[in-house]
């Protein structure tokens, strides 16, 4: 049994001690927007934040995380400045790795509420999306944080 601490709600949940934290997530607690993308942690579908860090979940085990903090997209806010330059910015296509990006994009503006567009395209390179919408990424997350576009 663990309890993790997610979008600000304790859980206690049983899971086996090697079970990915994604699955966890998803499948035992029903908060479906992290996406299950390539199970390896190359794609950045499944990204969270553990502790205000970026990690690809489907790599964690849920039992490095129990009592630290854990943020889903549904945690953020709809209200949120990323969120609503997202769709300012006509961003999703399909919208699967949505979830993931927003997340590192997050991620990205708690540790550096300015980030340029260099920092911002080398912060988010290693996320995939097949859609290919990475121009309209990048504005989003400038026009999250008050920088140019």
């Amino acid at each position: 049994m663990y309890e993790l601490k997610i979008n600000g709600r304790t859980y206690r949940v049983s899971a086996y001690e090697d079970e990915p934290l994604l699955w966890v997530i998803r499948e035992r607690l029903r908060l479906t927007g992290t996406k299950f993308g390539c199970g390896m942690g190359v794609c950045g579908s499944c990204t969270v934040l553990i502790d205000g860090k970026a990690a690809r979940s489907c790599l964690v085990p849920v039992s490095s995380v129990a009592g630290k903090e854990i943020l889903t997209i549904e945690g953020i806010p709809e209200n949120h400045p990323l969120k609503k330059a997202w769709i300012e910015e006509q961003v999703p296509q399909c919208g699967y790795c949505q979830s993931g990006q927003i997340m590192e994009a997050y991620a990205l503006l708690l540790e550096n509420p300015r980030p340029t567009k260099k920092q911002v395209i080398e912060r988010m390179s290693s996320h995939l999306c097949r859609c290919g919408t990475y121009n309209r990424i990048v504005k989003a997350i400038l026009k999250a944080s008050g920088g140019k576009t």
